[in-house]
């Protein structure tokens, strides 16, 4: 599909311009946006992880599409990680009408993983609201064990050191990056040592859960949260299954207008590959954003 693409600097943080890139249905009309969070455990990741079939059925549906970067940890914390996605949606609503050709007040926040667990975080902590969310195997609560203790499947793999791990990151902060696999090694390291939510917000949860509540998007749902769909693997080896299940119990308990869609047999991405499965998903959330926007 021919595409018209801007890539923009939504904001500064310091010296450090943190990007987005637009794509735009082919007639260039004012149309609804989808504003698409990359994934990476928010230590790694970038806006160019959008793969151009998914883009492509966006456009095709009639939906502008604006991919985000944001400040990555463990150089930013995760209420910085926040502050960008609440710039990122401030800026679309600003700037969509003249510079977009986006119907801002028709607007999706729509992730993958650590982007799903972005996309959940904005149904409380985005104003005004997205008209819609949708979730990819994403989380609603970062405090549980599943991220702070140990984890078996990661623990199955070589060992990496803290020095290793903290080569493959730095001081200054960056956002988006193409370096995926040597950052990787932190987050084994993170997941091995259950040490995610302390190195990722600056917290324990061990000792400052409450800390942690205001980022733990199924403990902030309420009667005004967006409707929200959530698409998850029941055989994810990497979030859980449960934390969808989980994010279903709050936005049930709460009134919201939701729905799981279960992939038999799924795993962590398994949308990655332009298939059957994925084609179904895909229809569901097309039809998802078509209703809500």
């Amino acid at each position: 599909m021919i595409q018209c693409k801007q890539t923009h600097t939504y904001k500064r943080a310091g010296g450090l311009g943190i990007e987005a890139d637009v794509y735009m249905c082919p007639d260039g009309g004012l149309r609804p946006v989808v504003v698409w969070i990359h994934g990476g455990a928010l230590i790694m990741g970038h806006r160019e992880d959008l793969a151009p079939w998914q883009r492509d059925l966006y456009l095709a549906a009639g939906h502008h599409v604006v991919s985000i970067d944001y400040r990555l940890a463990p150089e930013t914390k995760l209420p910085g990680i926040v502050e960008d996605l609440q710039d990122a949606c401030r800026w679309v609503r600003e700037a969509g009408p003249a510079l977009l050709r986006a119907a801002a007040e028709r607007m999706a926040v729509v992730g993958h993983s650590a982007g799903g667990y972005l996309a959940l975080m904005s149904g409380s902590s985005v104003q005004p609201r997205p008209s819609a969310v949708v979730s990819f195997y994403g989380y609603g609560d970062i405090a549980g064990d599943w991220y702070g203790r140990p984890d078996p499947f990661y623990c199955q793999q070589p060992m990496v050191s803290a020095e290793e791990a903290w080569a493959s990151v730095g001081q200054t902060p960056l956002s988006g990056t193409r370096e995926s696999e040597k950052r990787d090694r932190f987050y084994l390291y993170c997941r091995q040592q259950g040490l995610w939510p302390k190195l990722v917000s600056g917290h324990d949860p061990h000792v400052e859960s409450e800390a942690l509540t205001s980022f733990c998007p199924a403990r902030n749902v309420t009667p005004r949260h967006p409707p929200t769909l959530l698409l998850h693997g029941d055989e994810d080896s990497d979030v859980p299954y449960e934390q969808s299940v989980m994010m279903v119990a709050a936005l049930s308990a709460a009134g919201v207008e939701h729905a799981l869609i279960t992939i038999p047999g799924g795993g962590h991405g398994f949308d990655a590959a332009n298939d059957s499965v994925a084609a179904g998903a895909f229809e569901r959330a097309l039809a998802f954003l078509r209703a809500h926007l």
